[in-house]
């Protein structure tokens, strides 16, 4: 199920593949597929654009979802109902959810367009999805949307691990809020933080769907990731031997910052 999918992409990305009718056909070894990636002048480019993807929305959603784990891990009437509505964007289908998301950015009869301009934050309708920079704002603000939940479910099993007896020793040693939060919550949330945060950057990373459904990674690659840059590789040019290279690099690149967050994170992950 996982070993002969990834041999098998591996193997055809050293291959000189043609369709012959409707038979890939392959032609022998080379590196042909590697150097044509690596030395296209889109690849740099689409790579940090992917990176910096992953670092918006990773940090967006990791943000949101500690404020929110801390929140319904107070005790308040109505807490259940809270966690449920809190985590409910995770339940969504991604397909409806995007689709959701790309209605209410439509600058012509899209709902945020209209309470941004009723509230005076904007003039004009904002172009979210044909415009370079808001697309790649909107495309972030719908993952960081759909994303966060994992953050509050993950972060708040952290919390309620933590000994209550650590916070009421602190309060009797006079420490206010931030004090405990520093010195007896962050701590003890490292190793769930750690790990939430690679495997959430590791999603992000490959993401298709959101960019594809929202701007199809354009407009004029505004928004294009290795995952978008693959597919039409794969489904459109039908360069299959080419996208297969570009999975491999993209799985090195996930595999080099794995190794990396591991390692400076330390006993995070023990």
């Amino acid at each position: 199920m996982v070993a002969y999918p990834l041999v098998s992409g591996i193997l055809l990305s050293f291959e000189r593949a043609d369709f012959v009718g409707t038979r890939l056909v392959t032609q022998g070894l080379t590196l042909q597929n590697y150097a044509r990636a690596l030395s296209s002048p889109d690849f740099v480019p689409t790579l940090g654009r992917s990176l910096t993807y992953v670092l918006v929305v990773t940090g967006a959603a990791f943000a949101i979802g500690l404020l929110t784990a801390l929140l319904v891990n107070e005790r308040f009437k109505g807490r259940s109902v809270a966690r449920t509505i809190i985590v409910l964007p995770w339940a969504i289908p991604l397909v409806v959810a995007t689709n959701i998301w790309w209605w209410l950015l439509d600058p012509s009869y899209g709902l945020l367009n209209y309470v941004l301009q009723k509230v005076g934050v904007s003039s004009a309708p904002v172009q979210w999805l044909t415009s370079s920079v808001p697309a790649f704002v909107a495309v972030c603000l719908v993952t960081a949307w759909k994303g966060y939940p994992f953050f509050t479910i993950m972060l708040l099993a952290g919390l309620q691990a933590i000994p209550r007896d650590l916070y009421e020793a602190a309060n009797v040693d006079g420490a206010g809020r931030y004090r405990r939060f520093w010195h007896i919550t962050a701590p003890a949330l490292r190793s769930v933080a750690a790990i939430a945060v690679l495997l959430n950057a590791l999603w992000v990373f490959r993401e298709f769907t959101v960019i594809w459904v929202l701007t199809g990674g354009g407009p004029v690659r505004a928004t294009e990731t290795l995952a978008i840059t693959t597919y039409r590789a794969a489904f459109q040019d039908f360069q299959f031997a080419y996208a297969a290279a570009l999975g491999v690099l993209t799985l090195m690149v996930s595999l080099i910052g794995s190794v990396i967050a591991v390692r400076t994170s330390g006993p995070a992950f023990y």
